[in-house]
């Protein structure tokens, strides 16, 4: 799925690549090249998903009470 940013009338090149970068952003396509860079084992990703599981866990825990 190609993305696609025309540049507006008496737009400049940096608006326009700002928002390519944020069409790049919410549709997560930087994240998932970064993430298959490298390969990473099967154990390793659900251990690291796990870490993240138990920081937002206790995140959340931590401002339940405020």
């Amino acid at each position: 799925m190609p993305v696609d940013v025309n540049l507006r009338k008496g737009e400049t090149v940096d608006k326009a690549l700002r928002r390519l970068k944020k069409k790049l952003e919410r549709e997560s396509v930087l994240r998932d090249v970064r993430e298959k860079r490298y390969f990473e084992k099967p154990c390793a990703k659900r251990r690291r998903l796990k870490k993240i599981a138990i920081f937002n866990n206790m995140l959340r825990r931590k401002y339940e009470n405020m």
